[in-house]
C-alpha cells in the first residue's frame, strides 16, 4: 500500500510540473562558425564555377541557377521557422509548411533536372554535392547567428 501512494504522488509531481523552457548559454567557436561559412563558400563557389565551365545552353545553367538561390533560401527559411518555434515565437504553421516544402522541392527540382540532363554521372555527382553543402552550410550559419545573437541578447538583459 505504501507503494502505491509512493508512485501516486511521483505521478502526480510529474503531471503537475510546468514544461521548463530551455537555456541555451553556449556560443558556437569561432572553428564552427568558420567551417559553416567555408561550407557555404565552397559549396556555393564550387556550384558556380562548375555551371560556368558547363557546356550547357544558358536557360539550362539558369535553371540549376535559381535552384541553388531557391534551395538556400529554403533551408534558411526553415531554419528560421523551427528556431522561432523553439524559442517561443510565434510561427504560423502555413509558414513552417511552407518552408519545408519549398526546401524539399528544390531537392526534388535539382534531382530530376540532374536525372534527365546530358552530362556525365561524375558532373551530376559533383553538383549534387556541392549543392548539399551549400544547404548544409546555409543552415549552419543560420544556426550560428541566431545562436550568437540569442545569447548576446541573453546577457545584455542580464546586465540591465
Amino acid at each position: 500500500m505504501n507503494y502505491q501512494t509512493t508512485v501516486s504522488l511521483k505521478e502526480e509531481n510529474t503531471k503537475t510540473k510546468k514544461k521548463e523552457k530551455k537555456i541555451y548559454d553556449q556560443k558556437p567557436t569561432p572553428a564552427f562558425i568558420g567551417a559553416s561559412w567555408a561550407a557555404v563558400f565552397i559549396g556555393v563557389v564550387s556550384y558556380c564555377i562548375g555551371l560556368w565551365n558547363a557546356y550547357m545552353e544558358l536557360n539550362e545553367k539558369g535553371y540549376y541557377f535559381t535552384i541553388l538561390l531557391f534551395g538556400l533560401f529554403s533551408v534558411i527559411s526553415v531554419q528560421k521557422a523551427v528556431r522561432d518555434k523553439l524559442e517561443d515565437i510565434q510561427v504560423t504553421n502555413m509558414y513552417h509548411s511552407i518552408s519545408w516544402f519549398t526546401t524539399i522541392i528544390s531537392i526534388l527540382l535539382l534531382v530530376i533536372g540532374l536525372w534527365h540532363a546530358d552530362i556525365e554521372l561524375s558532373e551530376k555527382g559533383f553538383y549534387a554535392m556541392s549543392f548539399t553543402l551549400s544547404l548544409f552550410g546555409a543552415i549552419a550559419v543560420q544556426k550560428n547567428t541566431r545562436d550568437v545573437a540569442y545569447i548576446d541578447n541573453r546577457a545584455q538583459s542580464k546586465d540591465n
